[in-house]
């Protein structure tokens, strides 16, 4: 049979290739002419005896093949099922997305998430051998700060000004004080912050300048706008005294009122007679502090802390103030000895803060940009009075006025610690942001005002109560304030020195002459003389050294939840230990707190919290030898100053029992997940 015989009854196709090939050889055998077409071989077969030709899906298919089998149902159906699941899982996911950031808390912004450092500057760190702090100084050292796991520094004044170090009274408020460096010095420095991943506060005083300023001299020769720039007023003057409009006082004692010779009038200063007040009655005067802060703020300065704020306004009727007591002799001198009713918080002070907050804000615009705003007035027995600087829920002022309650403790104990921290979380409006401090620059060291046996325990309880923790310079490694006999008394108006010194002691940085602060001859300030133990380079190497735990304990409050925005509940005080929890919702680990600041005492904790486990785990300890052990809850043991961070878990929270219900506060809610390793509310 031929070829093409066979071919047609397999497959019932012709195949041309082949006749193509029979006409080839014809040509060449020249046995065929051009014209001639290939005889074909018809053949008869039965179409019931040739199978059907199965088609089948191969690679390389044309697009008219494809599309044969592309219009099959089987086909079809099964492409259209992953289309719409397709549709259905990007759906899912853009909702999921959407359901996550809409119930995702709010992230801890920068001024939240870190401890603060404060900065003295004259005092921190001399770079150019003139006993003198300055900025270079602070530049150097900002791998500290680092080092203590801390992210944001807060630099007191250093504005030039008449007063050098003390710095109350600004003669410009655009330049440097030439004894910390110059504007350049300060641009290089918070370009260093920057790289670093660090953010920088800056102090500012609006109330006063300097009688140096140039705003003052203009103001005393009644120049233009300048004129009423300060509060001037009438006052009689005869054989060399003066008799002043009313009986307002200065902080720092005698009249507030100061007569100038060349005005023929008196001016107001609330502070030292060298520092006038403005006045913020002035429109101008307003505007001209925007443009301050609106200049530091274009610097790259991201937040200030406004001190002196409520002094801003005073009453325009000038009437005397009350007494506290009346005296028999009539003669008021002290600042304590009047109600100050028309000298503080006058009616427009929250709307000149809230102004400030609106300048900043215009600045906060650009993401992880935000500009913080502190403020930083005493209030002391007036608590309501703080706490309206946090503003309204609908108008914000202060992200939080700093706290001073643990500073101006009178006597240590549990009692009063707990006192001072329920103060301030019962009085602080609902979703605000708390803060503490337990130095400054205008306080006895903690060393020096309660016992060096203290340090440790109130740096433990610094960083792990709820809110930003404010660390004063050298408070890291237990520095205490110098012998007041060693300070040079410094005066800043006529009166007694109203600044205090020996807390502000050159930074201790290792054993070498002057304990490495400066490679001068001498330092603005003596060193402490227990420099060569108590100094930054020495504790770094020691396991149970102040510096050491104080870094443990700010790596702690960073890596976990509960104590970086969880719950904090009151659990039980007495005159010697402070007992608190931190919690999460959602997550089974707990720490507690137990904080002794009185004698050696032994506490029950299962009988004060029932569904406590019956043993817990030391994970912190200001006795370094503790931290891993085991502790029985039924009896803690703890020992003048000693403060233990205890981890245990549980399935019941202690926020969620009715007996603490009134003893717990939360300011960032959030709940933690397990399943999905997330936060979410609401809770």
């Amino acid at each position: 049979r031929s070829l093409p015989m066979e071919l047609s009854e397999k497959r019932g196709v012709e195949n041309n290739g082949f006749v193509q090939n029979e006409a080839f050889e014809d040509k060449e055998t020249g046995t065929s002419s051009q014209g001639e077409m290939p005889e074909k071989c018809s053949v008869d077969v039965d179409p019931m005896a040739v199978e059907e030709p199965v088609l089948k899906p191969y690679a390389g298919m044309p697009k008219e093949v494809l599309l044969q089998f592309s219009s099959q149902a089987r086909y079809r159906v099964t492409r259209e099922i992953l289309f719409w699941l397709i549709i259905a899982g990007a759906t899912a996911l853009v909702c999921a997305t959407i359901a996550i950031i809409a119930l995702s808390p709010k992230c801890l912004d920068w001024w939240q998430a870190s401890p603060i450092y404060q900065i003295y500057p004259r005092s921190f760190k001399d770079s150019n051998m003139d006993g003198n702090g300055d900025l270079k100084g602070i530049q150097e050292k900002l791998d500290h700060i680092t080092y203590l796991n801390i992210k944001t520094i807060w630099i007191t004044s250093f504005l030039k000004s008449p007063l050098k170090d003390l710095g109350f009274g600004a003669e410009d408020f655009y330049d440097i004080d030439p004894i910390f460096g110059c504007m350049k010095d300060f641009e290089n420095l918070l370009v260093a912050i920057h790289d670093k991943g660090l953010k920088v506060i800056m102090d500012f005083i609006p109330n006063h300048t300097s009688d140096k300023h140039q705003w003052f001299q203009l103001s005393r020769n009644r120049t233009g706008k300048y004129t009423d720039y300060y509060i001037w007023q009438d006052c009689t003057q005869a054989g060399g005294s003066v008799t002043p409009p009313n009986n307002w006082l200065s902080v720092f004692g005698g009249s507030s009122w100061q007569f100038d010779d060349v005005r023929k009038q008196c001016y107001l200063h609330q502070f030292g007679k060298e520092q006038p007040d403005l006045n913020f009655r002035n429109p101008a005067v307003q505007q001209e502090i925007h443009d301050i802060i609106k200049f530091w703020l274009g610097k790259g300065v991201d937040g200030f802390s406004f001190s002196t704020v409520k002094f801003l306004l005073e009453a325009t009727h000038l009437r005397d103030e009350p007494p506290v007591n009346k005296t028999p002799s009539g003669v008021i001198t002290a600042y304590s000895q009047l109600y100050h009713d028309y000298t503080t918080t006058q009616v427009g002070l929250h709307d000149i803060i809230r102004s400030f907050r609106h300048t900043m804000n215009e600045y906060s615009r650009e993401p992880g940009r935000y500009r913080f705003m502190g403020s930083n007035d005493d209030e002391k027995e007036d608590i309501e009075a703080t706490m309206m600087y946090y503003g309204t829920t609908f108008i914000q002022e202060a992200d939080f006025p700093f706290n001073f309650n643990l500073i101006n403790l009178e006597n240590l104990s549990g009692n009063s610690i707990f006192e001072a921290v329920d103060s301030w979380m019962k009085n602080m409006p609902a979703g605000k942001w708390p803060n503490w401090a337990v130095g400054s620059p205008n306080a006895a060291r903690i060393s020096t005002r309660i016992g060096k046996e203290y340090i440790n325990v109130m740096n433990m309880l610094l960083l792990t109560l709820p809110g930003t923790p404010v660390t004063y310079y050298g408070e890291e490694i237990g520095m205490e304030n110098i012998a007041s006999g060693n300070v040079s008394e410094e005066h800043v108006n006529s009166g007694p020195v109203v600044v205090t010194l020996p807390e502000k002691s050159p930074m201790q940085w290792d054993g070498n002459v002057n304990a490495g602060f400066t490679e001068g001859n001498s330092s603005w300030l003596p060193v402490n003389s227990n420099y060569q133990s108590v100094n930054v380079e020495v504790q770094s190497t020691l396991a149970n050294s102040t510096l050491s735990l104080y870094r443990a304990l700010t790596s702690l409050r960073n890596d976990e939840l509960p104590l970086n925005r969880g719950w904090m509940c009151h659990i039980w005080n007495d005159s010697n230990v402070f007992v608190y929890v931190r919690e999460l919702d959602g997550l089974d680990r707990v720490f507690m707190m137990v904080l002794n600041f009185g004698q050696e005492s032994a506490t029950d904790l299962k009988a004060i919290v029932p569904n406590l486990p019956c043993e817990a785990v030391v994970r912190l300890s200001t006795h370094f030898n503790k931290a891993g052990k085991v502790v029985n809850t039924k009896l803690v043991k703890t020992e003048m100053g000693e403060g233990l961070v205890l981890e245990y878990k549980t399935t019941k929270p202690v926020h969620t029992m009715e007996a603490f219900q009134g003893k717990c506060f939360v300011a960032e809610k959030a709940c933690y997940s397990k399943a999905l390793n997330l936060l979410y509310v609401p809770c």
